[in-house]
């Protein structure tokens, strides 16, 4: 059900109604193409994903050519005018316009079309709210929100008066009564800045206790929907959310598991990313995305079988360095050719001998476990590369030693003496080398990898 309060409409959804939704991608003409935009269809596919991550029944979905864009409504007034004839057709209670708006032109559009009008940053914004779990991810997501909501109307806020655990702009009690200021926003970011950043100090503590294990990190990352969640259950069986859906996992997810010489890591599983995603929104998820700084094998996952694997793989790329991954850690980047099952046999071959041709480069499927042993060994042989090995002497009966080594090492040769001695040739990663002969002592020395 809908009501007009002022310039706009506020919405109340009560129950099962479904919200029916129009979607629009403006194709505005003054990109160039050779700055390597992506197609007009392909963004419109995308923006109805999102839309059906959070279960809006699509009643229609169309690109609209934008010649010049208009300052005050995005679209030219003759656009704006035709356009909401056919949302008034459609029926439709909610359009939703796959770029940034500003807050001027999402007001002027919602009392032209008298509906309620929700952006790209919105509707990512309004998935993320659906898909929080954790403390932090809660955190993350309502500060975002009251960030991107604080120059907006007010009124469409939903969070500050929660009755039951809705988030977002489309539906909650007492979504037409609110009539909360800027004040009372900026006095809810500030406490939220100030929990979330007892939270991210938990985390620290958290990953600092890991440190001292310590474990390698291997970080999965990938656009949305490349099957990281799928690749994360088939390593650890951990369960988590996999669904043909954008944005299904949200709240990072940590597992140890082993690799196939016996080495044990930590996978962490992340946020999916996305193109266009605004500068505000991944500041606000950062501290989610901290494995990812941390990572000593960063696994990037690629949906192969996708049109554009290519562009958004350059988007990922692209927010990994905004986010400040290092140039150095981005050359530990092994990249995962996933849902092989999905091509051709043709496509599969070429893409075969492509990946012969490069280095860190793995095909898999995740859904039938395709590959998956030989990326598994590609990470530890990528994280063995640098690493030291050590030679190890042991006397008789230093069997903690012995199990120690064992725990945190490679081990590549052994030796039993008669007289109860142990000599030892162990690969040690750069994190546990350092432990290694602060335990060890002088019975270390340099090692050589055995012939």
């Amino acid at each position: 059900m809908n009501s007009q309060s002022g310039g706009g409409v506020d919405f109340q959804i009560e129950g099962p109604v479904v919200t029916r939704a129009f979607v629009i991608h403006p194709e505005v003409k003054t990109r160039q193409v050779v700055t390597g935009w992506r197609d007009a269809d392909a963004k419109l596919d995308e923006a109805v994903g999102l839309a059906q991550a959070i279960e809006l029944e699509i009643v229609e979905a169309i690109v609209v050519p934008v010649p010049n864009l208009n300052p005050a409504s995005f679209f030219g007034s003759g656009k704006v005018e035709q356009l909401g004839d056919l949302v008034e057709i459609s029926e439709a209670d909610l359009a939703i316009i796959n770029v940034q708006l500003s807050p001027g032109q999402q007001r002027n559009l919602e009392r032209a079309w008298k509906v309620k009008v929700l952006d790209r940053t919105g509707l990512i914004l309004e998935i993320f709210g659906r898909r929080a779990s954790t403390r932090e991810g809660t955190l993350q997501v309502e500060l975002a929100h009251l960030d991107y909501q604080k120059s907006r109307l007010v009124r469409s806020w939903t969070h500050l008066e929660r009755q039951r655990g809705g988030h977002g702009f489309m539906g909650g009690p007492g979504e037409s009564q609110l009539e909360a200021d800027k004040r009372i926003i900026q006095d809810r970011i500030t406490r939220l800045k100030k929990q979330l950043d007892q939270v991210i100090r938990t985390r620290t503590l958290h990953r600092e206790s890991r440190a001292k294990v310590p474990y390698p990190v291997v970080a999965l990352v990938g656009y949305t929907n490349a099957g990281k969640s799928t690749l994360f259950n088939r390593l650890t069986d951990a369960g988590v959310m996999a669904k043909d859906l954008l944005f299904a996992t949200l709240d990072p997810t940590m597992r140890q598991i082993e690799l196939p010489k016996g080495r044990k890591v930590i996978l962490s599983d992340t946020v999916g990313f996305i193109s266009d995603l605004p500068t505000t929104l991944v500041a606000a998820f950062r501290a989610t995305l901290e494995e990812v700084l941390e990572a000593d094998i960063i696994l990037h996952v690629r949906d192969i079988a996708h049109p554009e694997s290519e562009e958004q793989a350059n988007d990922v790329m692209s927010v990994l360095k905004e986010l400040g991954v290092s140039e150095e850690r981005r050359s530990n980047v092994v990249e995962v050719w996933n849902k092989i099952d999905l091509l051709e046999p043709e496509q599969a071959d070429a893409l075969s001998e492509e990946c012969l041709r490069k280095e860190d480069v793995q095909m898999v499927s995740a859904l039938t476990g395709s590959g998956v042993k030989r990326m598994l060994a590609m990470i530890e042989a990528k994280l063995a590369h640098h690493n030291p090995i050590l030679d190890v002497a042991l006397a008789a009966g230093e069997g903690a030693e012995l199990a120690w080594i064992y725990e945190h090492s490679e081990v590549l040769a052994r030796q039993d003496h008669e007289d109860g001695r142990i000599t030892l040739t162990a690969r040690f990663d750069g994190r546990q080398a350092g432990a290694a002969q602060k335990r060890l002592g002088v019975r270390i020395g340099p090692g050589s990898e055995p012939g």
